[in-house]
């Protein structure tokens, strides 16, 4: 049985405020326990004012190697690209930034691999990671689709893989990389961030309903052995 704390928050400030500070904390802890932290980070629009509190905060971000937790099949410098986004905040701070992807491949398996194959070479486990969810259920990107199994089934040392999402979002209609399953709920924390009533009664149905869940987010944290801080707000 999952270990869930929930946090609600009135308005996405005081989420913002709170998250930034825990994350900040995992990452001081970690390196002062191993020298550095290698966490994951989520994108999407509401955790931007997480990472840009996070941001300022007075941590030794040239310990710190950050990793989205899944990205869009675009060029760098995209407005669909998630480590652009992420690398803008953090780079200037000191901190390593590293692609999953970082081009418009044709071959978005192939693409998965290549992302596998460079998260190789990043300290393992996460320190962190950082979800959102959609009002679809989806987390990172595991969506529904041809690939859906493979990201949540998969061997448990592939740390990413390619997906086409099925539906293709519609403001975002490419293929993905994503961490999987297993990648993510090895870190040694998890936390999600989402705001708005719709996501949280899905999160609060995909909960309820387990391994069974028709939800990517619940099917992620079925049965994940530790404990999940779930900050919710308006």
């Amino acid at each position: 049985m999952t270990e869930i704390e929930w946090w609600d928050y009135e308005d996405a400030d005081e989420m913002a405020d709170a998250v930034s500070g825990d994350i900040g904390f995992i990452i001081d802890s970690a390196i002062d326990a191993r020298g550095g932290a290698v966490i994951a980070l989520a994108g999407g629009k509401t955790p931007l004012p997480i990472y840009e509190r996070l941001a300022k905060a007075k941590i030794d971000w040239k310990r710190v190697t950050i990793v989205p937790t899944d990205d869009r099949l675009v060029a760098m410098g995209d407005p669909l690209s998630n480590v652009t986004a992420i690398g803008k905040i953090f780079i200037p701070r000191g901190a390593r930034v590293v692609p999953i992807t970082s081009e418009a491949a044709a071959d978005y398996k192939a693409a998965g691999r290549a992302a596998d194959a460079r998260l190789q070479d990043v300290h393992w486990p996460l320190d962190l990671c950082l979800l959102g969810v959609g009002a679809d259920g989806h987390t990172a990107s595991i969506f529904p689709g041809p690939d859906f199994d493979e990201a949540v089934n998969g061997p448990k040392d592939r740390r990413a893989t390619g997906v086409m999402p099925d539906p293709l979002p519609p403001e975002a209609p490419v293929a993905r990389v994503t961490l999987t399953r297993a990648a993510i709920v090895s870190a040694r924390a998890l936390i999600i961030a989402a705001s708005g009533d719709a996501k949280k009664q899905v999160i609060e149905r995909a909960i309820k309903d387990g391994p069974m869940s028709p939800y990517p987010i619940g099917r992620v944290l079925a049965d994940v052995e530790l404990p999940v801080d779930i900050h919710w707000s308006e």
